[in-house]
């Protein structure tokens, strides 16, 4: 775990509004059930590429950290956290001044930091701390710390996530590209994929510099993977997490189905019927 305790007190004086004290397990699940439906309404579907999530121990501290296309970042983490990491209690910073706006996140392991300042570094250091040092925890990071599209390169991290690393001598750090794609139908699709992680073997004694090249290259790596897989437009290459509705929606499909009623058939809403035979 952590060897570095004098960042790991509980004095919570240090750490206002603490987002170990504030989670809320139950609500969080409960939420989970929201956010798949708010994704199926939203998508086409949420799909994971088909590679292996990296299992890790449970008393190892887990750090996943992502690209940032999109608003929709924070809530697919969650979805994420609810549904393929149900062992693990996600954590993760926000900017202070967006938190003001979604205040139920806190009671979902979110926490403020003011990126401006000294202060707000200071304080992400130390909450990332703490929560690491708690067995069954995962840390979620938008590392490149503004939105940015998923084709820019070079891919560019802040620095606090290599600071972070070498404070975590044996966490297990996990590149997650994210894509946000049209495909065939009226809804976009949200495709992500995990990377090759990064573990104290691959960087014993680097520096911050080095340190935030590593994650760079990891990251950069994963994300184009994920650009061949989006590229291919193969359902096949993922999984399924949430599957949406397909079709176009309003009178028109509305229309299909009654057609379809008419010749006793099922209707086919989809523009590319699913593999399992399903509309």
């Amino acid at each position: 775990m952590v060897t570095d305790n004098t960042m790991l007190s509980d004095d919570k004086t240090q750490l206002p509004e603490d987002p170990l004290a504030l989670h809320a397990p139950r609500l969080f699940r409960a939420f989970g059930w929201y956010l798949r439906w708010f994704f199926w309404r939203n998508f086409h579907a949420v799909r994971i590429a088909r590679c292996d999530i990296p299992d890790v121990p449970a008393d190892w501290p887990l750090i996943i950290y992502a690209n940032h296309p999109s608003w929709w970042d924070p809530a697919l983490f969650m979805l994420l956290a609810n549904t393929l990491l149900q062992d693990r209690t996600g954590f993760g910073p926000m900017e202070a001044e967006a938190l003001q706006r979604y205040k139920l996140f806190r009671r979902f392991g979110v926490y403020g930091i003011d990126t401006a300042s000294r202060q707000g570094a200071a304080r992400f250091m130390a909450v990332s701390l703490r929560i690491l040092s708690r067995p069954g925890t995962a840390l979620w990071i938008t590392a490149e710390g503004h939105f940015s599209d998923s084709r820019v390169r070079p891919v560019r991290l802040r620095p606090g996530l290599a600071h972070l690393a070498r404070r975590v001598p044996n966490a297990v750090i996990v590149p997650l590209a994210i894509e946000y794609t049209f495909w065939n139908e009226r809804k976009p699709e949200a495709l992500v994929r995990f990377g090759r992680p990064v573990t104290v073997g691959d960087a014993r004694g680097h520096s911050v510099a080095m340190w935030n090249e590593l994650l760079e290259q990891r990251l950069t790596e994963t994300m184009a993977a994920l650009a061949e897989d989006a590229i291919s437009r193969d359902p096949g290459r993922f999984r399924e997490v949430v599957r949406g509705r397909a079709g176009v929606g309003g009178i028109y499909d509305i229309w299909r189905r009654l057609a379809a009623l008419a010749r006793l058939r099922r209707a086919q809403l989809a523009h590319e019927p699913r593999r399992d035979g399903r509309p």
